[in-house]
């Protein structure tokens, strides 16, 4: 499985349209199942109940992250300027694997 997660600070006022947009269902979910081995999105709310999320989106393979990027590079880079505003800092906190459980 490979995972691509990212930190995100959103302005207050624009939380439930974040949450809305990068959720399970959301926005960005959506783009992502036009892609072949999309597994998931998760978002993750800071214990404090402010304006600090994660997103953890998952894909079968790193290949299966890129044919998708190939693909849909333009549709991806309009859907995150259309939601940049949404955000006062973004940054990727990892890109990997999830390693196997063995030794």
């Amino acid at each position: 499985m490979f995972v691509r997660i990212w930190e995100y600070e959103v302005a207050p006022a624009a939380v439930q349209r974040f949450v809305a947009a990068y959720g399970a269902d959301g926005d960005w979910a959506r783009l992502f199942r036009r892609g072949d081995g999309y597994a998931g999105t998760e978002l993750f709310r800071g214990a404090e109940a402010g304006s600090r999320f994660l997103t953890v989106d998952r894909w079968r393979d790193r290949g299966a992250w890129t044919a998708f990027l190939d693909r849909e590079r333009e549709a991806y880079r309009a859907l995150d300027a259309e939601l940049a505003p949404l955000t006062t800092r973004q940054r990727p906190l990892l890109e990997g694997t999830v390693p196997d459980d063995g030794p």
